[in-house]
């Protein structure tokens, strides 16, 4: 477990687009905390998000997912060293771009937001297990956080991105609805990640 943890971070730290995301998302992060809290929070669920879902589908898009599950047969241990590296992976991020936001003394909504990062990592990598292609999974989750969760929902609906978004306000309420969403996110990626990758 240690040793596939070492490797994905090493991964993510040495493949030019990963760090050039965290890097850029970073920055961008700092910046917002400076204009507006709310905006560095929702760039750092959102963030952790995307970074999540990158980390795990490049196996995928990069054909190294064959040779990592022959190397690694449990595909369940796999996968709970992937989800524990996007966790590190987003709150490092979130950490650190919102150095803005504490300087400002905000304390309660950084504390907030790294509360919630943890478990938006883990809802975009459990997707990212089950479609496994990140253009198709972005994408359609922006599409359904438009057009579900914003014209029906009102981003009122106890729905994913919505409870994300009261979590990340600090709703009690709403990060147990989140947290529910990514167990089943998680059950799903449990049950889709024994899929033969040859077909993909």
């Amino acid at each position: 477990m240690i040793a596939l943890l070492r490797s994905e971070l090493y991964r993510t730290a040495t493949i030019r687009s990963s760090w050039i995301s965290i890097a850029v998302f970073s920055g961008l992060g700092a910046f917002f905390g400076t204009v507006n809290v709310d905006a560095w929070a929702l760039l750092a669920g959102m963030g952790a998000f995307g970074l999540a879902v990158l980390g795990v589908t490049q196996h995928f898009q990069h054909r190294t997912a064959v040779l990592l599950y022959l190397a690694r047969p449990n595909r369940l241990l796999t996968l709970l060293g992937q989800l524990v590296a996007s966790v590190v992976v987003a709150v490092g991020f979130a950490a650190v771009s919102g150095v803005t936001v504490l300087a400002k003394g905000d304390l309660t909504q950084y504390r907030d937001t790294l509360t919630l990062v943890p478990v938006m990592a883990v809802f975009g990598a459990a997707n990212a297990v089950v479609v496994r292609r990140p253009t198709w999974l972005l994408l359609g989750y922006a599409g359904w956080f438009v057009f579900v969760e914003g014209l029906l929902g009102r981003l009122t609906a106890p729905l994913p991105f919505s409870s994300f978004l009261a979590a990340g306000g600090g709703d009690r309420t709403g990060l147990l609805i989140a947290a529910a969403w990514t167990l089943l996110a998680l059950l799903a990626a449990a049950i889709t990640v024994h899929r033969d990758i040859t077909t993909d």
